[in-house]
């Protein structure tokens, strides 16, 4: 990765190229720099679809599958897609089927699954409103997303402290146990993010209903839900 942050066509080479070389530790890294916290963030994305046991699960950006292993802990059937081989490589989803496949162009029919999560991917697409779209398309009515990405703490004072660690510790950490050029970008990527209030709103205009944003551990995390419209509200099929 380059110091400047790429778009368009060099942002989805960059982005698979970043993951192919980093998926090797990427699990690890995670549960260090997150304190292990990254484990209980990804149970709540889960819990937040509100989908009857048995639901299809879409993990879209599956990484190696850690979003995968949650669903079927919960008693859904998942399934997922990542632009990387060399992260699909690395994969532990716990026999759910892995698909390598780009985020904003799914393999899957319309209406295919009854919800999707995405665990820190938001900020890795090249356009989140064709995703909000494209979710839209593969979920049926009245089916849910859950999107769980970093966030930025409104208080002061732990908006310094996270600072600190996510753009002073985090690329230590990352270079000392992975690839250090990764580890600088993933901090910096924090800018491709709009504003809540906007992404809310584009979920709603990509045909979602309820659209809520929630945060986890103090703001550094955050959750976007939604209901796909058309359809029965959450906990029905």
């Amino acid at each position: 990765m380059t110091d400047t942050l790429p778009r368009g066509e060099d942002k989805v080479r960059a982005v698979r190229a970043m993951f192919d070389t980093i998926a090797p530790r990427y699990d690890l890294v995670n549960r260090v720099m997150t304190f292990g916290l990254d484990g209980r963030w990804r149970r709540a994305t889960v819990s937040a679809l509100r989908l009857p046991a048995g639901s299809l699960v879409l993990d879209v950006a599956c990484g190696t599958g850690d979003l995968c292993r949650q669903l079927a802990a919960a008693g859904h059937r998942a399934v997922g897609v990542d632009l990387s081989a060399g992260m699909l490589a690395h994969g532990r989803a716990g026999g759910a089927p892995l698909v390598q496949g780009d985020a904003l162009s799914l393999p899957l029919a319309a209406g295919a699954v009854d919800g999707a999560v995405s665990g820190f991917a938001l900020r890795n697409v090249a356009d989140l409103g064709m995703l909000f779209a494209e979710l839209a398309r593969v979920v049926r009515p009245g089916g849910r997303v859950s999107l769980l990405e970093v966030a930025v703490p409104t208080n002061p004072l732990l908006r310094a402290g996270h600072k600190a660690w996510f753009e002073v510790a985090v690329p230590r950490i990352g270079g000392a146990l992975s690839d250090a050029a990764a580890y600088r970008y993933l901090p910096r990527s924090v800018a491709y993010l709009p504003p809540p209030p906007d992404m809310v709103a584009a979920l709603e205009g990509a045909g979602f209903v309820d659209a809520r944003r929630s945060t986890l551990s103090a703001g550094i995390t955050q959750l976007l839900t939604a209901t796909r419209r058309g359809g029965a509200q959450p906990g029905g099929r």
